[in-house]
């Protein structure tokens, strides 16, 4: 499975972007797809997921109300649209794919990584 990120930029603070991730391949294989950020000298932190089956979605604390996940499986994309941007939301962002269902707040959950794109908030 392949995920390509895209939608990344430099934005204001209180600005919004969308981040979609387009998966290819075995996508068979990816009931859950989920995204995660890391900011400089950080750890990779969960941002959001969204499981396939059922539609489920889950968000860390600090995104919820500003972020949502949603996916078209038609396409095989996932999106993440980001309002409200802050500078703390400034971080290279990376689109993630699995299958085994749960915990979705864990990296390793995921099998399929995408290569990041980088999203910065000015203050």
């Amino acid at each position: 499975v392949q995920l390509v990120e895209s939608g990344g930029g430099l934005v204001q603070a209180g600005g919004s972007l969308t981040l979609s991730c387009a998966a290819s391949g075995r996508t068979d294989r990816v009931h859950d797809m989920g995204w995660f950020r890391q900011a400089p000298g950080k750890e990779r932190e969960f941002v959001a997921a969204l499981a396939w089956s059922g539609g489920r979605t889950y968000y860390e604390d600090s995104v919820k109300g500003r972020f949502s996940i949603s996916g078209d499986n038609v396409k095989n994309t996932v999106y993440l649209q980001m309002n409200s941007l802050k500078p703390e939301d400034t971080a290279v962002y990376y689109c993630a794919a699995g299958n085994a269902g749960g915990p979705y707040i864990s990296r390793w959950n995921y099998d399929y990584w995408g290569q990041g794109t980088q999203v910065t908030v000015s203050s």
